[in-house]
């Protein structure tokens, strides 16, 4: 199994929520954050709490998921080709192994747990 944490501009919550879906994600979970990357964002000085700062953080939504190893390249291919605009901010798809998961309710282990 593998746990899929997507960093995504929020007009395409949507076609990503769409892609997991289609391709047979149990379920996901999501997150507004805030953020930047080698775009940086938008600098603006601000007084926070009475300090003067640069705040340089621009809207995100961040997804969890957890997948069944075989579905992590379909998944990965569909959200290159519906999510990406070409420009700086597009975003990031993190993969990591997840060892076990237990649904608390029934027990279930592993595969059937997600």
């Amino acid at each position: 199994m593998k746990e899929l944490t997507m960093y995504i501009k929020p007009e395409k919550l949507e076609v990503v929520k769409n892609i997991l879906q289609k391709l047979g994600c149990g379920g996901m979970s999501v997150m507004s954050i805030m953020g930047c990357g080698i775009q940086l964002g938008e600098t603006n000085a601000v007084d926070f709490k009475g300090l003067r700062t640069n705040i340089n953080l621009i809207p995100k939504i961040k997804i969890e998921a957890v997948v069944k190893d075989e579905l992590v390249e379909d998944i990965l291919l569909e959200i290159r080709d519906k999510v990406a605009t070409g420009t700086v901010g597009d975003g990031k798809v993190i993969v990591k192994n997840v060892e076990d998961v237990m649904r608390i309710r029934t027990g279930e282990r592993g595969t059937d747990a997600i």
